[in-house]
């Protein structure tokens, strides 16, 4: 902790993701971030490792600037490190640059780069310059009139917005981050009912990759100012998140080695001069072992302590760099984080109920037995009753949750429709042979 006594994390964003870095980055230093949250949910009240400011409304970037500007006043003459657990709320800080970065520093790209990574159309067509691995996809105007050839494509398809930030400010019955479709009659539907919701921009349908979310991936890598990739964490996702608001989110990780993945990522990456985090959302096709890149997410992800459970905290390399004006990693090769270490936000058992492929069960059954596993909510630091109380039956709920948004039964039939070889497959990644350390906890 020493020499960084006068560092003042301050966060915006108040769910997990925004905890978990909260936590890495008391780990880190013993600092208290400061989280401007809309409302004070249980997963920030009580904490002993962060103090919380309410603004109601993240969207207004008049009130969130303000009040940034006053917690920066609280804390004068500490060094600001300003970060965001959401894609809309980087894009307000970006958009905001000009007002806050006299007082904090802002580890976020130019709003030009945004634009051109986030954007889920242009990030598919900038597959495609460089022979990065993406689904087959169509770009839907909504409200344009414009007709939809899905000649190219075989239902069901899988269909979500190009922009998270506009889509984010539409509400309709149903809506989900993404949408699997049966039929051209269905994808009508979809787009009819985005239209009438005030949904304006592009919605992307693509080639659905068969398989369930055990087919799902995801990798983490670090540029540092120059534009080099000098980081990268993959991870095999053994199950997402199914309630309507977090659908898509991983809920367990372990960590995995696809050394073509990290190459065709610092490929793009240092293609467009990019700095800082890039999180990147994948899966594996079972057709052919390719994984394909569906997005980049310009921050670390709601799910960013699996990086820190695979051996790395994450934190580290900004502090490292852009504070204290130090080599992130060392030089040479990329360094890679891959310690055999579960994440989860479930309890065990609950995840081993989803974890189909008996070798991959063994693993995790392993990890959890070993005490080689995490959930990032779960923190020695915490001894407030009152939160300990919150997270036994958060934890509980889950099991009702799953139940009913995505019983096991749903599961299996997901895996027999895509008739894909078994998750634990060597095409997933050969297995970490990381450090037997026990790891965070």
């Amino acid at each position: 902790m020493t020499g960084h006594d006068d560092l003042q994390p301050v966060i915006v964003g108040g769910d997990i993701g925004a905890y978990s870095l909260a936590r890495e980055l008391h780990e880190a230093y013993g600092v208290r971030s400061v989280v401007v949250s809309s409302v004070l949910s249980g997963l920030v009240r009580h904490s002993r490792v962060l103090t919380n400011e309410v603004v109601p409304d993240l969207g207004d970037a008049d009130a969130v600037v303000d009040r940034l500007r006053r917690v920066a006043g609280e804390h004068a003459g500490r060094r600001l490190l300003l970060l965001a657990s959401a894609d809309r709320l980087v894009r307000l800080l970006v958009d905001n640059r000009e007002r806050l970065e006299d007082l904090y520093l802002l580890p976020y790209v130019s709003a030009d780069l945004l634009d051109r990574l986030t954007d889920k159309s242009a990030f598919g067509a900038l597959c495609a310059e460089l022979g990065i691995d993406h689904p087959h996809t169509v770009a839907v105007d909504v409200g344009s009139g414009e007709p939809v050839d899905t000649s190219e494509l075989t239902f069901p398809v899988f269909a979500k917005a190009a922009s998270t930030v506009a889509y984010h400010a539409v509400e309709f019955p149903g809506k989900k981050k993404g949408f699997t479709v049966a039929s051209r009659a269905e994808l009508d539907d979809l787009l009819a009912r985005l239209e009438t919701a005030g949904y304006r921009g592009r919605f992307l349908v693509q080639d659905l990759i068969p398989g369930d979310d055990s087919g799902m991936r995801i990798l983490t890598c670090y540029s540092d100012r120059t534009g080099k990739v000098r980081f990268a964490a993959f991870g095999h996702v053994l199950l997402e998140e199914h309630t309507p608001g977090a659908v898509g989110n991983p809920a367990g990780i372990v960590p995995a080695e696809r050394p073509d993945v990290v190459e065709q990522a610092r490929r793009l990456l240092e293609h467009v001069g990019w700095t800082g985090f890039a999180n990147f959302d994948l899966k594996l096709d079972p057709r052919d072992g390719r994984c394909v890149f569906f997005e980049l997410n310009p921050r670390l992800g709601r799910s960013n302590y699996y990086v820190r459970a695979a051996g790395q905290n994450p934190v580290e390399l900004y502090v490292r760099e852009l504070l204290d004006g130090d080599e992130p990693t060392p030089p040479g090769e990329i360094a890679v984080a891959a310690r055999e270490h579960l994440y989860t936000v479930l309890p065990g058992p609950l995840l081993l109920r989803y974890v189909a492929d008996p070798a991959l069960r063994a693993r995790v059954r392993s990890m959890l037995r070993r005490r080689r596993a995490t959930n990032p909510l779960w923190y020695s630091a915490e001894r407030d009753p009152r939160r300990l109380a919150y997270l036994v039956v958060s934890q509980l709920n889950q099991f009702r949750k799953y139940r009913r948004h995505y019983p096991v039964s749903a599961a299996r039939a997901q895996r027999d429709a895509a008739g894909a070889p078994s998750v634990g497959s060597r095409s997933t990644g050969s297995p970490s042979t990381g450090s037997p350390s026990a790891g965070p906890s």
